[in-house]
């Protein structure tokens, strides 16, 4: 495969309801970060806050129904068709079923359950 796989800039960290407004306060009160509530509808996010974090952008995702946060990061690719065949063929699946994604992006994971969403640049 000729496609490159590159680092995005969005980085979600999904946060357990119960640690979400103490989390989002750490960013904003503590570490001085630029934080705004963006409106979101998905159902398996219930709000969610954009964190300015240098040329990246972290996004603070509410999801009622985690009992620990995780880290999901995001990777680029030229041809999203391409990418998922060569993943594929090198025994990573697309594991869509995650979260909801508009269809020309994908979740993939690493072998330790690392979170990334793969899409087109």
């Amino acid at each position: 495969m000729s496609a490159k796989f590159e680092a995005g800039i969005n980085i979600a960290i999904k946060v357990p309801k119960s640690k979400y407004e103490k989390t989002v306060a750490f960013y904003r009160d503590i570490l001085k970060l630029e934080v705004e509530e963006k409106p979101i509808n998905n159902p398996t996010i219930s709000r969610t806050h954009e964190v300015k974090f240098g040329n990246n952008i972290i996004w603070l995702d509410c999801v009622d129904n985690y009992s620990h946060s995780e880290t999901w990061l995001q990777l680029t690719v030229p041809n999203i068709e391409e990418a998922t065949g060569y993943l594929k063929s090198n025994g990573v699946e697309t594991c869509d079923e995650l979260e909801e994604l508009p269809t020309n992006m994908h979740w993939i994971q690493d072998p330790a359950g690392t979170v990334f969403n793969l899409q087109e640049r």
